[in-house]
């Protein structure tokens, strides 16, 4: 094998690479020799038949793999000699082997940039110390006691008000039929949370237990329903019951409930640990970024196309997701999604370059990441979307995202590593703005 490198742009390579005849013959004869052992032929003993017989029985599959398979290894080969690490996907413009004859081919791909790390050590930064307040500690109260009320059906016959939750019948209709099989019987909404259409709340506000209404409603064209998206239907509703929340007084039983806490001052002072921990990391963190950005004002270079896009994928996915969580399409925005994916281009120009410069640190610190810290990252991901481990782990390994998350904990890594040689100064909390 002899192979030239064409360097396309800083971050891009183009390797033609030749591999003479012999090399292919003996990639053939080998891969000839495997089918040979793991297939049976008629008349023969396994691993008896004549590579010939072979090789005329499987000639499309031992050409494909032998190409497959030497391509593979020589692509290791090269990126080994010359010290390249691809942050793309390798793009290899092949044909298949022709016995008896040279073989040509080419490879395609994006590298990282390299660029002249600025000096880190011993630059100042500020970090404000962790404080918590009285009022983060009765926010979380509150939202204890509202985890811990207690539903009471109200006797007095009136309609209903903002937070209140209703019990309530309700089905969509057109032309006298249920729509799309939208029908619920006995169902608690609560009103004035945004959980419906305001026009069906106000219609459901104007009703008396066991009282029922109708009222034509139009949906909105980006509801998130698209079967109920534009459509005008008539929404039917019987009004059951009104109830209310009634909110326990803190007791050192409600903190046991609450968390298995031995009273209400023992629950109190987990939650300031708590929050002070997370005040901790957001003020180290928040510190982190404003040193990195520091950094990274003061160097240029250019970006992997691929990386960008990559990112711009992720955060665009981001937007539709949270869009769903609101109850909205893209429709909603009035915008394509090419036009979307298109606004996140500065967030993931920005991501990428600060991927790449703490990879840079990561390298020039030596830094590793241990198979045993991915089995922890990867075990953490599978904890927080419930699945079992050994499933996310073939799902990583299937679809090449083990190198994008060893990257991250690189990245990780790496931002330690520069906060720990800065001159922090811990300085009080700034008032909120």
């Amino acid at each position: 094998m002899k192979y030239e490198v064409e360097v396309l742009s800083p971050v891009k390579r183009k390797v033609a690479v030749t591999v003479l005849s012999e090399e292919v013959d003996a990639a053939l004869a080998a891969t000839t020799a495997l089918y040979k052992q793991r297939y049976e032929i008629k008349g023969f003993r396994k691993g008896k038949a004549p590579a010939s017989v072979i090789e005329a029985k499987y000639k499309a599959q031992i050409y494909n793999e032998a190409t497959t398979d030497l391509i593979n290894l020589q692509i290791n080969e090269i990126m080994a000699e010359l010290g390249l690490t691809p942050v793309s996907r390798i793009d290899v413009d092949a044909k298949v082997f022709e016995k008896g004859k040279d073989f040509a081919y080419t490879l395609a791909f994006e590298i990282a940039p390299e660029f002249e790390l600025p000096e880190y050590a011993g630059l100042a930064v500020e970090e404000e110390i962790a404080e918590v307040g009285d009022k983060d500690v009765s926010e979380v109260e509150r939202r204890i006691l509202e985890n811990a009320a207690k539903l009471s059906t109200l006797s007095e016959v009136r309609e209903p008000k903002d937070g209140e939750i209703v019990t309530i019948s309700f089905g969509a209709y057109k032309d006298g039929a249920v729509f799309d099989g939208i029908k619920a019987e006995s169902f608690d909404l609560t009103l004035g949370a945004g959980q419906a259409l305001t026009e069906f709340e106000d219609m459901v506000k104007t009703l008396k237990t066991g009282e029922s209404g109708e009222r034509e409603i139009t949906f909105p064209k980006d509801f998130i329903n698209t079967r109920m998206a534009g459509q005008s239907l008539t929404m039917k509703a019987t009004l059951h019951a009104i109830k209310k929340k009634e909110i326990p007084e803190l007791t050192d039983e409600v903190a046991k409930k609450a968390g298995g806490f031995e009273s209400v001052d023992k629950m109190r002072e987990a939650i300031r640990a708590s929050y002070l921990s997370n005040r901790k990391q957001l003020n180290r963190a928040a510190a982190q970024k404003k040193l990195l950005d520091g950094l990274l004002a003061g160097v240029d270079f250019p970006l992997p196309p691929s990386m960008v896009e990559d990112r711009m994928d992720r955060l665009t996915q981001d937007v539709i997701y949270r869009l769903e969580r609101q109850g909205k399409s893209l429709e909603s925005l009035g915008k394509s999604l090419k036009d979307l994916k298109e606004e996140q281009r500065s967030l993931a120009e920005e991501a990428v370059k600060h991927e790449l410069f703490l990879l840079a640190v990561a390298k020039k610190e030596s830094l590793e990441v241990t198979p045993q810290e991915m089995d922890k990252a990867l075990n953490d991901i599978a904890r927080q979307n419930m699945q079992d481990f050994f499933e996310i782990k073939r799902y990583y390994e299937e679809n090449n995202l083990l190198v994008p998350l060893r990257d991250r904990l690189l990245a990780d890594k790496a931002v330690e590593a520069v906060y720990a040689k800065a001159a922090v100064t811990q300085v009080p909390a700034r008032a909120a703005q």
